[in-house]
């Protein structure tokens, strides 16, 4: 085993990085850098039917927009490579043979349909479906008779009966798994390829990886590679299994469930800030220190250990994450979040694909406008439609402030006000706002209010002066004018 600390985040190219795996690879991440260690990617794709062309680019895409760097992978290299699974069949092959020539490992040429016989056999007894090993001790006779019918045979792990095995996991203690439980497993199928238990295992002792961290659905598969281990007569890395994550309900959290965006890469695109996503992710099911929740990635590294990881399961509050990345939304430039909003205000279509000078003020000006509001940058689009709509509609509410009394007389005075300025900036509206203020005595809400329900139909909203600018002096004064000839012709 290797004296400095060296962990793996081992993902297969099936599809996008789920946010429980990023966690996975965070942990693996924190601890490397927290021990000066080496932390390594590696792709395991030797499930052929399930891989994704161009998944293993977006996986690291997304591990790089979070931040993630890695010391070794199938891009960047490394001295124990190959880094992805399908580029290591020989030094499988080279293990696989050993293992056959010491017997603990055996041929096996049942066909899939004797093996649902055999599974339905157990259930149906009450137990759990294994394999019996029955094809362990065949003799060279009935391993040629199933040859000559053309049977391809996969290669199967001879599980030792009556033993108890035990590793000592990082979050969940001394865990116990009896071996007559497993059943002599397949470690590599009749087309050649290995599966993923036993690849893992001979490339995680050939990589030296000290520590194993990784989500407690891999629990089950641990007792099928410590028998490898064990048959190999290797020492076993430090095993951490994380607990689950669990939805909103307080239940197991399925990628079909839809009340939670489960993608890092819809994170992106929805406009999320990463460091937002990683101090997140970090917090679910990993407690720092002190009672601070926002936390830089350095500090993380700092305070990271895995005495610190709960075994309970992690609750993923979406409001706590909207929280998070508004407070990072409002700690950036606003140079950064223009950027991040103007893409969604163009996939709207409500802003051409090139801007001119002007038009980047103005929506600079609108993304600074909602930037402590924003959630996500997409949310921009919904709280500016105002500022592209040609009308105003106004509802029940709306209509019945606009009904009070004094209305007409603020409307008509703000009118004038506006239509005389020179300039149309924030601070010329500010300022005609308070000579309206003067001339009809009335202030507060029974100023603001109508002005900005007949400005924009809506009650509340952000800075009024600001609001107007933006709108742009044409668009306020025909919304105004509108306003007062149908309240006139009333």
């Amino acid at each position: 085993m290797s004296d400095q600390v060296r962990v793996r985040f081992a993902p297969s190219p099936t599809g996008h990085l789920h946010i429980g795996s990023a966690r996975s690879a965070l942990f693996n991440y924190l601890l490397a850098r927290r021990k000066n260690g080496r932390f390594i990617i590696r792709i395991e794709d030797t499930d052929q039917s399930r891989n994704v062309e161009g998944a293993e680019e977006k996986l690291l895409a997304s591990l790089k927009w979070l931040g993630l760097d890695w010391d070794e992978s199938v891009d960047i290299g490394g001295e124990y490579g190959p880094y992805r699974s399908m580029d290591r069949l020989d030094i499988y092959r080279n293990h696989v043979d050993l293992l056959l020539k010491q017997g603990h490992a055996y041929h096996c040429y049942c066909t899939p349909e004797e093996l649902e016989v055999e599974r339905q056999s157990y259930i149906e007894k009450g137990e759990t479906p294994r394999y019996s090993g029955k094809c362990r001790l065949l003799s060279p006779e009935q391993k040629e008779t199933y040859e000559k019918e053309g049977r391809k045979p996969s290669i199967r792990f001879h599980v030792p009966e009556d033993q108890i095995l035990k590793v000592n996991d990082a979050v969940r203690g001394e865990v116990e798994f009896d071996s007559n439980g497993i059943g002599d497993f397949v470690i590599v199928r009749p087309d050649g390829i290995p599966t993923y238990n036993f690849a893992v295992t001979i490339d995680d002792h050939l990589m030296k990886i000290t520590h194993v961290i990784r989500g407690e659905e891999h629990l089950s598969n641990t007792p099928r590679q410590l028998v490898i281990y064990h048959a190999f007569g290797w020492d076993i890395p430090q095993f951490a299994h994380v607990s689950l994550i669990l939805n909103q309900d307080r239940q197991k959290m399925s990628k079909r469930d839809e009340s939670i965006i489960q993608f890092v890469e819809q994170y992106k695109t929805l406009g999320f800030l990463p460091e937002a996503i990683v101090n997140f992710v970090a917090l679910l099911g990993w407690s720092p220190e002190g009672e601070e929740e926002i936390l830089s990635k350095e500090e993380m590294i700092a305070q990271f250990t895995l005495e610190r990881v709960s075994k309970s399961p992690a609750v993923f509050d979406v409001n706590k994450l909207y929280w998070m990345n508004n407070h990072y939304i409002k700690m950036a430039s606003l140079e950064r979040i223009y950027d991040l909003c103007l893409p969604h205000l163009q996939q709207a279509g409500l802003l051409p694909e090139k801007l001119n000078e002007e038009q980047e003020h103005w929506v600079k000006t609108l993304v600074g406008l909602y930037q402590e509001q924003l959630n996500y940058a997409k949310e921009i689009v919904d709280l500016s439609t105002v500022f592209f709509e040609e009308d105003v509609q106004y509802g029940t509410e709306e209509q019945a402030i606009l009904a009070e009394s004094h209305i007409p007389v603020v409307m008509e005075a703000f009118y004038k006000q506006l239509d005389e300025l020179a300039e149309y900036q924030p601070e010329t509206i500010q300022a005609a706002l308070k000579s309206v203020q003067k001339e009809t005595g009335y202030k507060g809400k029974q100023l603001f209010m109508p002005i900005r329900v007949a400005a924009t139909g809506l009650m509340h909203g952000r800075d009024l002066p600001q609001t107007l600018y933006l709108l742009g002096k044409e668009k306020v004064l025909k919304r105004i004018s509108r306003f007062l000839t149908i309240r006139h012709e009333k």
